[in-house]
């Protein structure tokens, strides 16, 4: 750690999920599906919620969709984030939603159906997260 500054959180990873963050540091946002019905899901877990099946794999998602609902945190301030921080709940083209902070944009003027894309942040060498920002942008 940099004197002076927080390191950014990292998430737990298992073998369910590992897929996924090995997806965004090669910049690529993969969602789970199921192989047997082919049915996607975000968050990844061991089981398909639809047939129960136990095997799955990924594809890559277009990076584009819509804000289905957000949130501006503001307090309590956790380092390392910046305030205030827009955290989205994004739906994308291929149907499933996944949580993610919203950039490039005032937190007055994001808007539900708010079309955006994705973009990749290299936090670390080792750490890439995806972040959205307005399509227009």
């Amino acid at each position: 750690m940099t004197e002076g500054r927080w390191p950014h959180p990292r998430p737990g990873i298992t073998r369910d999920n590992q897929f996924f963050w090995d997806g965004l540091a090669q910049e690529k946002l993969l969602i789970q599906r199921c192989a047997a019905c082919r049915r996607l899901q975000h968050p990844p877990a061991p089981m398909c919620p639809g047939c129960h099946g136990l095997e799955m794999d990924s594809i890559e998602a277009s990076g584009r969709g819509v804000v289905h609902s957000f949130v501006v945190a503001e307090h309590p301030p956790i380092p390392p984030f910046a305030y205030p921080n827009l955290i989205g709940l994004v739906e994308l083209e291929e149907g499933t939603r996944l949580v993610t902070q919203l950039v490039g944009v005032e937190p007055e003027d994001v808007r539900i159906g708010m079309p955006v894309h994705v973009e990749f942040e290299r936090v670390e060498p080792d750490y890439v997260l995806h972040r959205f920002r307005p399509a227009s942008a």
